[in-house]
């Protein structure tokens, strides 16, 4: 399935075009105290930006096929904080977030047709109820475990 690609408009000023290089798309700032926590909890032991699975997740346990994607607020368009568009070409950026969005929504889909449990966790979730987030990835963590209890290890999920 090819990506459709959207043209990137021309940056406003220098300024706008530095901060924009600067976006990280691995190991930024949430992700790095998300894994921190899962370490504190006792929930080492994953994989980070995962080739083998599709979608790449952000941290991956691959042995109990938990899969958990860490969303920017701003560029997944989280649904409780709702940040404004910019207001230079609002249209670009509108396709570009419903983009983001159906890419999101594939990603998930074909991980869970593989019989995996996706968590999505969004910025402000970490900022937050980072002891909640915690808490629903061990669950998850421990309801893979579970299942798995006398199933024989090529039968599992």
């Amino acid at each position: 399935m090819a990506r459709l690609q959207l043209p990137n408009p021309p940056p406003s000023s220098a300024a706008v075009r530095a901060v924009m290089q600067a976006n990280r798309a691995k190991n930024t700032g949430p992700e790095r105290k998300l894994r921190i926590a899962l370490r504190a909890a006792g929930l080492g032991g994953y994989r980070l930006d995962w080739r083998n699975v599709p979608g790449r997740p952000d941290i991956s346990y691959p042995g109990r096929r938990v899969a958990i994607f860490v969303h920017g607020c701003y560029w997944h368009h989280c649904p409780r904080c709702y940040p404004n568009l910019p207001k230079s070409n609002p249209a670009f950026w509108a396709r570009k977030f419903e983009l983001n969005h159906e890419r999101d929504a594939r990603k998930r889909r074909q991980l869970e047709e593989r019989g995996w449990t996706v968590q999505e966790v969004w910025e402000c979730d970490i900022r937050d109820r980072l002891a909640e987030v915690i808490a629903e990835i061990r669950s998850s963590l421990e309801a893979y475990a579970s299942s798995a209890v006398g199933t024989p290890p090529g039968q599992r999920r």
